[in-house]
């Protein structure tokens, strides 16, 4: 307990200084407590979603032990907020492009999204039918197409992400993406005439 109490003695400068040359997590706590509310109050200012700002906020703070070995910090206020503010950011765009993937999927298959009105009477099965008919629509597909769009469209992955996780060039993701979308268009009409 003295140990903390000492530590929490240091001001910011010292308190990084200390954490690079010990790696004790005791420091980055107390960095924790003296900003938790500026990460949060950010958070909030950002995301307007309680429980996504303080997700935010503990992430951010998971991240830290290793960004403060990484990086040469010197006025740790503006540096948090700046991280902060970005992670945030991150987290927006991030959404956004799973609107976008999620609007692109009921534009490019809306015999699979139709809403209720359109439906029988009995719309779970019916969705559920459905959803039986796309995934065996993706079973047909070549491989590069089945991963691809899997990827992009089930788990809501980026362009990038999937080249990451694939080893495909970007070229080959977007065509796979297309080619099985046109393909996956092609059977699932052919199974509602």
């Amino acid at each position: 307990m003295e140990k903390i109490h000492s530590i929490q003695q240091l001001n910011d400068k010292q308190l990084l200084e200390q954490y690079r040359n010990t790696q004790d997590k005791n420091v980055v706590a107390v960095l924790y407590q003296r900003y938790a509310h500026l990460v949060l109050g950010v958070s909030m200012k950002y995301l307007k979603n309680k429980d996504e700002a303080e997700d935010a906020s503990m992430q951010i703070f998971e991240k830290l032990l290793a960004s403060l070995l990484n990086y040469e910090v010197n006025e740790f206020k503006f540096w948090i907020h700046t991280v902060t503010k970005n992670h945030c950011l991150y987290i927006l765009r991030k959404q956004q492009s799973q609107f976008r993937n999620q609007k692109e999927m009921n534009k490019d298959f809306p015999m699979i999204m139709e809403n209720e009105e359109s439906s029988p009477l009995d719309n779970e099965n019916w969705k559920n039918a459905k959803l039986e008919e796309m995934n065996n629509a993706l079973l047909q597909l070549k491989q590069g197409q089945k991963v691809c769009v899997e990827l992009f469209y089930l788990q809501e992955k980026s362009y990038q992400e999937i080249v990451v996780e694939t080893g495909y060039s970007m070229l080959e993701v977007k065509s796979f993406i297309q080619n099985g979308k046109r393909n996956l268009k092609i059977m699932l009409s052919q199974n509602n005439e």
